[in-house]
């Protein structure tokens, strides 16, 4: 999970207060100091915390309860707001707007994931159907511009290089005029070890010439409270419009990347929740302390949703579904669709009440694993057995077991949840009209 360690710890202080008895001035002490011991760990600059519990504390002491909620309910809400509140508020997005090419132009220290966020804001935007080009300006470290151009070529992307040059200014201006033919330019710039005067040099010139529409800032989640004052210098030689923060997936702490946006008043746009091209996350605070707090972020669920599964693929897979009439092909389209969405773990954390299960990470593991084996079982079967499932019997499941390399007992329980599956669709579908209300407006082309 994002942040777990702080993750566990708040929710972990928020079950005490669902045990306690009263709702008392001792408990909220209790909760603020909690609260600040979870934070501080987590690398959340000092002041910043005491002034996010200063304000919990004012407001659960002040505050009377709103009709329709229990104490410990209004006392449970004040934490997600002021956390939500502490994190940027509202879910701020880039608006590209309609001029060729809108620049955005990515900034950052060496080490801190800025190459690699450059493929995965591409392929953010190309899904979204922008046609998008990369060109690298980073003059100073020998192997930028090949790194740039193998994460441009996995996502097959234009990518505008020149290794021999040594003037970033006369790197742009080369390839200018080649920049109108796409809607998006994403501007890969020099990063160092540390903050130097020439390097913000650099940078001021590049903005001064380029003009990009957007600044990123890109900062990694294991920096530390060294965040502020690098989000501050950057911020300070091309004026940052918004934050990326990577290797959120990872073991680091995390809370000073988190609150670099506080240093530069700007917003954090992305997350980066994993080394492959669709581990970008577009960060929505609401959704992100409700992750933390083990309550799921049904919104960036339904996100992964959309990008996974075409509007015309959900509405054939719809009808099937609601007369309970489909097979193997089908059920092994959804498991794709699946896989495309992410990690089995990092879907779980994003269902409401799932992250509070604390399941075992072996076990999601052994999920992960078991969707693999099925996807093998699959490709054994032949068209018949694909289309109706039922002529599988004993010696249909010992072939499909020994050509898939699996066991019998495994092709046997993955026909069995193609039948609980068929049977349950086949109960909604007697109601459609029960279902149509749960999912419209949530689900890509469920519009009964």
């Amino acid at each position: 999970m994002v942040l777990d360690n702080l993750g566990e710890k708040l929710t972990e202080t928020l079950r005490k207060v669902a045990k306690s008895i009263f709702v008392d001035e001792s408990l909220i002490d209790e909760l603020i100091k909690e609260l600040q011991r979870a934070l501080l760990s987590a690398d959340v600059n000092v002041q910043l915390v005491f002034n996010l519990t200063r304000q919990i504390k004012e407001r659960a002491l002040k505050e009377e309860t709103p009709r329709g909620l229990t104490k410990k309910e209004h006392l449970v809400n004040i934490v997600y707001e002021e956390l939500v509140f502490f994190l940027g508020k509202e879910k701020s997005e880039i608006n590209v707007l309609n001029k060729k090419p809108f620049k955005i132009m990515f900034v950052g220290l060496y080490g801190s994931g800025k190459t690699t966020s450059i493929s995965k804001v591409a392929k953010y935007y190309m899904k979204r159907g922008y046609k998008v080009a990369a060109i690298g300006l980073d003059i100073h470290r020998p192997a930028a511009p090949e790194q740039l151009k193998q994460g441009c070529e996995v996502i097959n992307i234009p990518v505008f290089i020149d290794k021999k040059e040594k003037s970033a200014l006369k790197i742009y201006e080369k390839y200018e005029k080649e920049f109108s033919k796409f809607d998006i330019l994403l501007i890969d710039t020099a990063g160092r070890d540390a903050l130097s005067s020439d390097l913000i040099k650099e940078i001021k010139e590049l903005n001064n010439r380029i003009k990009p529409d957007e600044r990123l800032l890109v900062i990694s989640a294991d920096i530390g409270q060294t965040a502020q004052k690098q989000a501050e210098a950057f911020h300070e030689s091309c004026n940052i419009t918004g934050v990326i923060v990577t290797k959120l997936d990872g073991t680091a702490r995390g809370g000073g990347s988190l609150t670099a946006c506080s240093a530069t008043k700007a917003p954090i746009v992305f997350i980066g929740v994993g080394e492959k091209v669709d581990d970008l996350e577009s960060f929505n605070p609401k959704g992100f302390v409700s992750r933390l707090l083990g309550m799921g972020d049904l919104e960036a669920l339904l996100e992964k949703a959309k990008e996974a599964i075409t509007e015309e693929g959900a509405k054939d897979l719809e009808k099937k579904f609601l007369k309970g009439e489909f097979n193997l092909i089908d059920l092994y389209e959804q498991m794709e669709n699946m896989s495309k969405m992410g990690s089995f773990s990092k879907l779980m954390e994003m269902i409401p009440g799932f992250g509070q299960l604390k399941l075992p990470k072996e076990m999601l593991s052994v999920q992960e694993d078991k969707l693999k084996r099925w996807k093998y079982i699959i490709d054994s079967c032949n068209k018949k057995e694909l289309e109706n499932p039922e002529l599988i019997d004993g010696s249909r499941t010992e072939r499909i077991a020994k050509g898939s390399g699996t066991s019998t007992g495994e092709v046997k329980e993955l026909i069995k949840q193609y039948r609980q599956s068929k049977k349950l669709m086949k109960m909604m579908g007697g109601n459609p009209e029960k279902l149509a209300r749960k999912f419209k407006g949530k689900i890509p082309g469920f519009k009964i």
